[in-house]
């Protein structure tokens, strides 16, 4: 089992200072105006716009009268040659099940032009939930353990231990048939090709709740949960495409998978139907589907806004012991963002983590090797007390 002895990953710099944990509404409850958590050690304070002399005002501001807040928010627009109004605290949006207020700044549903990948995320989505409006009349017992069946295969192997764990960070190594096997499986969970999916999900941990993440919470809680999906202009212009997956790119099998995607779900949706009728449909793409992908979802919002923190990431990462339970362990969000490239998640005994338990399983058998865990050096460094 390998122990990750190299240096921490320097944190990504901030376009915006930040400034959190005012509660009381005399002065606004925890503004975050596109960053996250105040972190002395991640501040680039060598840059133009992040100087050492402006963190006094804004951390006073955080924890003191109003007028002090207005000002420290002009040291911030200011900070971006982007000035704001005296009335501008007041435009402030507070974030669904969160003290936690930002900018408004987007809109997705109006006031814009629909791509056809907007379009068809807003028809899969759609889709899957109509299809669910169904399940009370047509629900049976084969019918429920088919949609439990494929929830696990396609969110346990697919999405979490495959796109996630292994694609995404690299946290082990497995065969190549079994790696294809595992992606191809996330496929199936109908949360797009692993190009796509990894893309994003990179994007997320080198730009997290700054105005280039692509699903950060900072822009309201549905955007972050749901409404990003549907608009890629939006995400390309933040991100910069699918500029960050090169090792998939390369190999012909994960190319396939993106020109193809959508005919893989459609042969399964066919495949339900010729075998179990319209209820393995209904249950096994339309409920199975539509609450995997809410619960999700749940990681890229819930996990930013309700927890515990318990590393010092710098961002709104939360551990949520309900979220990991439904999310096969990866509700352990903060220790996943205090450290990236670990196979395991749930970093203490009492977290539980379905996804390490099969990653582990895989290592004992020999087909995960190289299965990367965080150093005692690299726990104490992220630690609140340093």
């Amino acid at each position: 089992m390998a122990l990750m002895t190299s240096p921490l990953t320097t944190s990504k710099p901030c376009l915006f200072l930040p400034f959190t944990h005012a509660k009381k509404l005399g002065s606004p409850p925890a503004i975050l105006l596109n960053y996250g958590h105040y972190n002395p050690k991640f501040l680039p304070l060598t840059t133009n716009k992040c100087k050492k002399e402006k963190l006094s005002s804004l951390l006073d501001a955080s924890n003191k009268n109003y007028s002090r807040t207005k000002k420290a928010l002009q040291v911030v627009a200011d900070a971006d040659n982007a000035p704001l109004s005296e009335a501008e605290p007041r435009n402030l949006g507070k974030i669904f099940l969160s003290d936690v207020v930002v900018r408004r700044r987007r809109q997705v549903f109006w006031g814009r032009k629909w791509n056809s990948s907007d379009i068809a995320n807003a028809a899969i989505v759609s889709s899957v939930h109509f299809l669910s409006l169904f399940a009370p009349f047509y629900f049976t017992w084969p019918a429920f353990w088919v949609a439990l069946s494929l929830g696990i295969v396609t969110g346990l192997l697919g999405i979490t231990l495959s796109f996630h764990r292994n694609l995404s960070h690299r946290s082990f190594k497995l065969p190549k048939w079994l790696e294809y096997f595992f992606a191809y499986c996330g496929v199936q969970a109908l949360q797009r090709d692993p190009i796509f999916w990894v893309s994003t999900h990179r994007h997320h941990h080198q730009f997290c709740d700054s105005e280039r993440d692509p699903h950060s919470p900072t822009e309201g809680f549905w955007f972050s949960h749901i409404n990003w999906l549907f608009d890629n202009n939006y995400i390309t212009e933040k991100c910069g495409g699918p500029n960050n997956v090169g090792d998939l790119e390369k190999q012909p099998f994960y190319k396939f998978m993106q020109n193809t995607y959508f005919l893989h779900p459609i042969a399964l949706g066919v495949l339900l139907y010729a075998v179990g009728g319209f209820p393995f449909l209904v249950w096994g793409m339309g409920v199975r589907t539509a609450l995997a992908l809410h619960i999700t979802w749940l990681v890229n919002s819930v996990s930013h806004l309700r927890g515990k923190r318990a590393w010092n990431t710098g961002d709104f990462s939360r551990n949520n012991w309900w979220l990991a339970l439904l999310t096969f362990g990866e509700g352990w969000h903060n220790n996943h963002h205090a450290f990236e490239y670990s196979a395991r998640h749930g970093l203490e005994w009492w977290q539980i983590d379905m996804t390490w338990y099969v990653v582990r399983f895989l290592q004992a058998i020999g087909l995960a090797t190289d299965v990367k865990l965080p150093s005692e050096v690299q726990k104490q460094r992220m630690a609140f007390n340093n």
